[in-house]
């Protein structure tokens, strides 16, 4: 699946997030490869929502989302899309409720989704 709108968010390449995190290439590409950070393809080309980065560094409280998410069987594409798509349920998207410390409730309908 594709994401659904991706001109909604800011979208970071490898080389950006490189800057940002101030890390090599095999470092950003080890942070989504151990589901620190999520990644989809947009017009073929590897990019992570802005959003997921916070003063310089990823969501801490991402991570465990984005290991349960997998675990329902979302794929890179549709799990940044789950991310940053409004939720009905929480009345913003998944990783907005994550900045605000709504974890649980996030996770607790993540889990649902199985």
């Amino acid at each position: 699946m594709a994401i659904t709108n991706p001109s909604v968010t800011e979208w970071l390449t490898i080389p950006d997030l490189m800057d940002v995190l101030s890390v090599s290439h095999s470092n950003v590409r080890r942070l989504i490869e151990d589901n620190v950070l999520a990644a989809a393809r947009i017009e073929g080309v590897l990019k992570v929502p802005a959003v997921f980065i916070e003063d310089g560094e990823p969501m801490h409280q991402l991570q465990g989302t984005i290991v349960l998410l997998r675990d329902c069987g979302f794929d890179g594409d549709d799990l940044v899309d789950w991310l940053i798509t409004p939720e009905e349920s929480l009345g913003v998207s998944p990783v907005d409720a994550l900045k605000v410390g709504r974890k649980a409730e996030v996770r607790r309908i993540a889990q649902a989704l199985l």
